[in-house]
């Protein structure tokens, strides 16, 4: 099916990774029928010693590239509350059924909605006609002049390049990918989503990198970049820090999610696809964060997701047996049915979260989290997996019962 009508931005020239894994598989363009990756999508997996970090070059001036931030102040409706959506892909979009997500849209009729900004950290924008204008070019903080592939450093430029370049495409459009008829309907149509590149063309991320980027994304000074114009509420994390050992959340790490935090500012992450305790990675094992495993159609923990007491809810991220329907424009047929993963899990959720925050715009990162995590669906049998040590959080997410919740009280108004 085909949905796209921007083309896809050629993938600038990629230079040899010597790290010992990448962060996403590398895909390929069949000429005809969705595009299957071969593998799930691993986050990004660390090493076991840190690499030296090149000092950033010095930033030049911002150029215009070719997705700039919406000249209104509010980025313009993509959707009608309380519709169920036209768009082609809708049908076979199984997920959105499980989270409730009609019935959360029904009730958003005669609602008043405050436009929330939302980060995606990840391997920078591409444009899609699924975000239009609502899609704002961020900042590129990949400081490492090989693993950027655009030629240099650091840059203004947030555009992704290179074979995981789908990544943040497909993160954003379940975010909010508008409800137009066209392609795939998004959870939060009218969220704007602003692109921080923080991945290489390798798919890993430099902790530092990350940590400025979380930084910025929040509204927060980093020196030698520009003022972010659209701070957001919520930031996407579907990844993990390489460069350091699996061993807890790192310090640096922690900092910052404590100061984005601080700001008011809800950090959602993905737990990581290796079937382990979420604990070791960053930062996924850190304090103040949601961090989000993934489940199958019948909220069953996949045999790749993550776990154990540091995950706080699940959602779903697909599987082998069944994958998620997602529309990309980097594809002829404009239709990608990724094998699953926890980086497609987490965005459902910060979807619902953007929705929260579009009712109730007061509600700190704690009181929208605790939203979540109340309104959960109860796994079967009260547990995700057989094995006892590994658990999936509070429940699976329900977005029905979470604007229920948000909209009985007057908290956050």
């Amino acid at each position: 099916m085909q949905t796209q009508t921007v083309p896809p931005i050629p993938a600038t020239p990629q230079t040899t990774n010597t790290s010992p894994r990448t962060s996403f598989p590398a895909t390929s363009s069949p000429a005809t029928g969705p595009l299957t990756p071969p593998t799930a999508l691993p986050e990004i997996a660390p090493v076991s010693a840190p690499t030296p970090r090149p000092a950033p070059p010095r930033l030049q001036p911002i150029q215009p590239v070719p997705v700039a931030p919406s000249a209104s102040p509010n980025p313009p409706a993509q959707g009608v509350a309380g519709r169920v959506p036209t768009d082609p892909l809708y049908p076979q979009q199984w997920d959105m059924a499980a989270i409730r997500a009609p019935q959360a849209w029904a009730l958003l009729g005669g609602q008043a909605q405050t436009p929330v900004t939302v980060a995606v950290l990840d391997t920078g924008f591409i444009p899609t006609p699924e975000l239009g204008t609502r899609l704002v070019n961020g900042f590129d903080f990949v400081s490492s002049a090989a693993r950027a592939g655009d030629g240099d450093g650091r840059d203004a430029d947030a555009r992704g390049s290179g074979p995981n370049a789908y990544h943040a495409e497909v993160v954003s459009n379940i975010i909010a990918a508008a409800h137009d008829a066209q392609g795939m309907a998004g959870i939060n149509p009218q969220a704007r989503v602003v692109a921080v590149r923080v991945a290489g063309v390798d798919g890993l991320i430099d902790p530092v990198d990350l940590i400025d980027g979380m930084r910025w994304a929040a509204g927060l000074s980093v020196p030698g970049t520009p003022v972010n114009r659209f701070p957001a509420r919520v930031l996407n994390l579907s990844l993990y820090a390489d460069f350091i050992p699996l061993t807890g959340c790192d310090p640096r790490i922690q900092k910052a999610v404590d100061e984005v935090t601080a700001r008011g500012v809800l950090v959602v992450v993905g737990a990581g696809n290796d079937d382990a305790d979420a604990r070791g990675y960053s930062p996924a094992g850190c304090r103040n964060v949601l961090t989000v495993t993934s489940v199958d159609a019948v909220a069953r923990r996949p045999a790749y997701a993550n776990w154990g007491l540091n995950v706080n809810l699940a959602a779903h991220g697909g599987d082998s047996g069944q994958r998620l329907t997602l529309s990309s424009t980097l594809v002829p047929s404009g239709v990608m049915t990724p094998e699953g993963g926890t980086s497609l899990a987490a965005p459902h959720v910060t979807g619902v979260a953007s929705l929260i925050l579009s009712l109730r715009p007061k509600l700190s990162p704690a009181q929208v989290k605790n939203l979540l995590l109340l309104s959960a669906s109860p796994f079967a049998g009260g547990r995700c997996d057989p094995d006892t040590r590994k658990t999936c959080g509070r429940g699976v997410l329900n977005a029905e019962a979470a604007l229920k919740r948000a909209l009985a009280s007057n908290l956050g108004k």
